[in-house]
């Protein structure tokens, strides 16, 4: 089973930026109500996916630095990393079914 992983404004270089694979990083904050509607969904998709993905979550009020970097202007945030690079971004709460049809149009 594939844990979701903490990150922060210090560890986001080495556990996203030089990480091999898909990375799915998830921007929120404490006080946002869709943030929490999203963690759930985040929880089965880890277990579903723990052979294809790392899941990560940045707290950007604990972590400021990060999200103006990749223009993170609203939360929740997804976004989707191969080797480094963003291939794609998803803004807002969104389901499961949702969610699986956005990872799979890049990890198969």
């Amino acid at each position: 089973m594939n844990k979701i992983i903490e990150l922060t404004d210090q560890n986001f270089k080495e556990k996203v930026l030089t990480a091999q694979g898909f990375i799915l990083v998830d921007f929120w904050a404490e006080w946002c109500n869709p943030c929490k509607i999203l963690a759930s969904v985040l929880n089965e998709i880890s277990e579903e996916y723990s052979s294809k993905i790392i899941i990560g979550k940045l707290n950007i009020e604990k972590n400021p630095n990060t999200a103006p970097i990749y223009s993170v202007r609203s939360i929740p945030t997804l976004l989707l990393f191969h080797n480094s690079e963003v291939l794609s971004t998803k803004v807002g709460a969104i389901s499961k079914l949702e969610l699986k049809e956005f990872l799979n149009e890049y990890v198969h």
